[in-house]
């Protein structure tokens, strides 16, 4: 027998196949992002299990729906191809609304955050704004959508590795490149509260901030609008600006304040 919360996602008339799948097996498999010290998420070396805003996002939601979660890590140089081919049923992987992404995959209406980059980078090189960038090599995650306006807008020369951890590991080697652009949450924190950075600085001014979402396989709409309705409730219930306290994510993000205001009461 189905949960109650479960059943209440869909009306009677068949839903979309990864939602049927969902209600089938009673587990909800989610792709969530692991990606070095990302304060989205991260492994916890004790556990070896996915700790961050992400991965408890994706908990909750699987709360929220009454099933199972199977919490699959992915990277940026994967997350899109996993949920594609189906070994994923939703993404809650740091990944930015953007147009290129939509031409490939449909997302869930409501975001989840707001978030942009920032360039970190060795106080000495003299770099002060994204312009002291052209003609010189960056770092960043393959796949990341800070590529385009760093190199259209910016000028600069990419480097692209596997995840943000071996993009830091190269910036911190010297040999590869004067700065690495990542999320600008996780880098400010590094900054503020790592010794081991306390001879680099970041940027003030983020690159291409855009809302986080969740994301789906093209045309999978019933799936997209269970997940909308648990963001909502998880918004207008303040648990996701209480989420963001508990992991002391700084500075916090206007954007859950706004759509908490927006959503209260919502059942």
């Amino acid at each position: 027998m189905l949960p109650l919360a479960l059943c209440g996602l869909m009306p009677a008339a068949k839903a979309d196949a990864t939602l049927d799948r969902i209600r089938e097996r009673g587990k909800i498999t989610i792709g969530v992002i692991v990606n070095g010290n990302s304060a989205f998420g991260s492994v916890d070396p004790a556990t070896g299990k996915p700790v961050g805003f992400n991965p408890e996002l994706a908990r909750k939601i699987a709360s929220e729906l009454a099933v199972q979660v199977e919490l699959v890590p992915v990277l940026p140089t994967n997350r899109v191809q996993f949920l594609q081919q189906g070994k994923v049923d939703l993404l809650v992987a740091s990944m930015l609304l953007t147009p290129e992404r939509t031409a490939l995959l449909d997302y869930v209406p409501t975001p989840y955050y707001r978030n942009g980059g920032t360039a970190i980078f060795l106080k000495r090189t003299g770099i002060r704004r994204w312009e002291d960038l052209r003609g010189k090599s960056v770092c960043l995650s393959q796949g990341s959508s800070y590529a385009k306006p760093l190199t259209g807008t910016y000028g600069a020369e990419l480097k692209g590795f596997k995840g943000m951890a071996e993009s830091l590991l190269a910036l911190r080697g010297g040999a590869s490149c004067v700065a690495a652009v990542h999320e600008s949450l996780t880098l400010n924190q590094l900054v503020a509260g790592d010794p081991e950075w306390r001879d680099y600085a970041v940027l003030s001014e983020e690159v291409d901030p855009a809302p986080q979402v969740a994301w789906v396989r093209k045309g999978e709409k019933d799936t997209a609008a269970a997940v909308d309705r648990v963001l909502q409730r998880l918004h207008g219930s303040g648990w996701l600006v209480g989420l963001e306290a508990r992991l002391d994510l700084v500075p916090r993000s206007p954007l859950l304040v706004q759509l908490q205001q927006q959503y209260v009461g919502k059942p």
